[in-house]
């Protein structure tokens, strides 16, 4: 089997996005089969799987360069598509390269899926953009629904979806790679270099973007030292409102990107993970901090639902509730016996997301919809 993918972030971005199709290209290895990849970022020597991408000419996105849109030339990727002979085609967004990909299986008689990964049109009200939302939402409908499967990464966002009229939804979660991420990780060093009175940590990782809800954390902030809790915030990531949090949250230490073993005794020389978005498809970083044994604090909004076992890995505070959210971290902090339960808990659940096992599942998807198609040209 060979799958050719339309991809609009891959490393050296960071993003989930990124992540995924990381642990997936694993898996593909594994398996044996045949990839190649169209993207407007080339991973580095670092990826063995770095000669299988043709990197595409790309503009940043406004507001925020840290993405790229490809802008494909379709004549030599028509013809570089050819030699490859691809049986199945992955699209991941409704960008001109994901336009492409979808066009060029359409003309050759080929199955070609998607992956949704982000909820771009929730974004819209935090640029002031609300009253596109409904225009937004009828343009990825019909977007997504000339695809035979639109693969989504939790319950909660296939459940949203269809609500919405989506079609031929799967679920295609997300894993989680213990190599990587373990409370084993811990740093002493690093934790008291960040903490030297050994405050509790409490940990942020992601873009710094508004779409995170990131002015509730800073609102959380202000209301645990209103009532005089000591803890120390660390924010990990970096984006547009990074000047902007560095002046509202002048005690928390900000890192910026980290990677690597760098990334994992982060968390794992935290206390807490504290994520307030409301626009996760998933919440890749959530794994990551159970696996590193940190409980955490979500909200009742976006993918993160299916992910915190509420009152067992965590707390699950109402959305855009900065009162709220405050009063479960408080309890976390307060309670150092239940914190270290909630890790346990934590670590163990983390344990049930296995890369291989979630990845084999989207290869026999891709399998099953290319002896459906073939099929249907015999007949």
């Amino acid at each position: 089997m060979k799958v050719a993918y339309f991809a609009d972030s891959l490393p050296p971005s960071t993003d989930g996005v990124a992540r995924t199709f990381t642990q997936l290209v694993n898996t593909l290895h594994e398996e044996r089969l045949e990839y190649h990849f169209f993207s407007p970022f080339k991973p580095n020597e670092q990826y063995f799987w770095k000669n299988n991408v043709d990197q595409v000419f790309s503009v940043p996105l406004f507001l925020y360069n840290h993405y790229r849109i490809g802008l494909p030339a379709s004549h030599r990727i028509y013809d570089q598509l050819d030699s490859f002979k691809p049986d199945i085609i992955h699209v991941t967004s409704p960008t001109p390269l994901g336009q492409l990909g979808l066009k060029y299986a359409q003309k050759r008689g080929i199955p070609v899926v998607s992956s949704y990964h982000t909820h771009f049109v929730s974004y819209f009200k935090y640029y002031g953009l609300q009253k596109l939302e409904p225009i937004g939402w009828q343009i990825l409908k019909k977007f997504y629904n000339q695809f035979d499967c639109v693969y989504v990464p939790s319950p909660s966002t296939a459940e949203e979806l269809e609500i919405r009229g989506f079609e031929n939804i799967e679920l295609w979660q997300r894993g989680i790679d213990l190599s990587s991420f373990s409370s084993q990780k811990l740093n002493q060093e690093l934790k008291m270099n960040i903490s030297p009175d050994q405050k509790p940590i409490l940990l942020f990782v992601g873009r710094l973007v508004q779409e995170k809800d990131l002015d509730d954390l800073v609102k959380v902030d202000r209301i645990l030292k209103s009532r005089s809790k000591d803890f120390k915030i660390v924010i990990t990531g970096d984006g547009p409102m990074r000047s902007q949090l560095e002046t509202q949250l002048p005690d928390a230490k900000f890192t910026g990107w980290l990677h690597g073993q760098q990334l994992s005794e982060i968390f794992a020389s935290s206390d807490i993970f504290v994520f307030p978005s409301t626009t996760e498809t998933f919440g890749n970083v959530i794994l990551e901090a159970y696996a590193s044994g940190l409980p955490v604090v979500g909200v009742n909004q976006g993918g993160v639902v299916d992910l915190i076992m509420d009152g067992y890995t965590g707390f699950i505070a109402q959305a855009k509730n900065p009162d709220d959210i405050a009063e479960k971290v408080n309890i976390l902090l307060s309670n150092p016996d239940l914190r270290k339960r909630y890790s346990q808990n934590a670590q163990k659940y983390a344990g049930t997301f296995s890369w291989g096992e979630i990845n084999r599942k989207l290869i026999a998807s891709y399998r099953q919809l290319i002896f459906e198609y073939a099929n249907q040209n015999k007949n």
